[in-house]
């Protein structure tokens, strides 16, 4: 799986591909495909403070752009890493950028594993939450089986660019209680008074590896395209 995972970033045409692990398997099989593995610390609390400490080992500029593209997401466009990471350059006044897709049914929308975002006119983040935002009063009042004719429902997306000097701050800050109560990593940001750019893709990316049953879902789509 990790193999795929570093194909999909070979193919958004990175300037570098790090694999950053703790995990001494993981390691010696990234190096056996060419690609630059780095063995980090075991007690991180997320992956964010994981690529920080690479972007450490590494020397890289405070203004050096990196895109966290997880292990288990080898289905990931690479249009949209390489997108993310445009978009990010393209501004100043976020230090992060994520993505988001507009849900297109009603069962997402009210589903709470389904982390929704709400965007101020300018594309930053003024939310997550996995409560559904915003709400519709009157219509969803009257029902839950029906999107909102208002204004789009956005979905948020895992993927997060970084300039370096933002993780440099990211781990400085304590868990905020937004974070802990909606067990959600990107609110310490918004805790912190920081802007999060959010990029609004076509669709959401079909899900990663979290269960057997995910491996053998994600199997059988390689599987197949491959075949194609």
């Amino acid at each position: 799986m990790i193999a795929h995972v570093c194909a999909r970033a070979l193919e958004a045409d990175a300037d570098e591909v790090v694999v950053a692990t703790d995990d001494v398997r993981i390691f010696d099989a990234v190096n056996a495909l060419g690609i630059k593995a780095v063995m980090t610390r075991a007690d991180h609390q997320s992956g964010t403070e994981r690529i920080a400490e690479v972007a450490a080992l590494c020397g890289w500029s405070d203004e050096q752009i990196i895109v966290n593209l997880q292990g288990d997401e080898p289905l990931i466009p690479p249009t949209y890493i390489r997108d993310l990471a445009a978009a990010l350059a393209g501004q100043q006044q976020a230090g992060i950028a994520t993505l988001a897709a507009t849900i297109q049914d009603a069962e997402e929308l009210f589903n709470p594993n389904a982390v929704k975002v709400v965007l101020n006119h300018l594309g930053y983040a003024l939310y997550f939450s996995r409560a559904t935002i915003p709400w519709d009063r009157e219509l969803f009042a009257k029902t839950q089986s029906q999107l909102s004719p208002l204004m789009p429902h956005y979905r948020h997306i895992g993927l997060y660019a970084y300039r370096v000097a933002f993780l440099k701050r990211y781990c400085q800050w304590q868990p905020s209680p937004l974070e802990q109560i909606e067990c959600l990593e990107q609110l310490r940001i918004l805790w912190q008074g920081e802007s999060v750019l959010v990029q609004v893709v076509a669709k959401t990316p079909p899900a990663g590896v979290d269960t057997a049953a995910d491996l053998r879902r994600v199997e059988q789509i390689l599987c197949d395209r491959y075949q194609s």
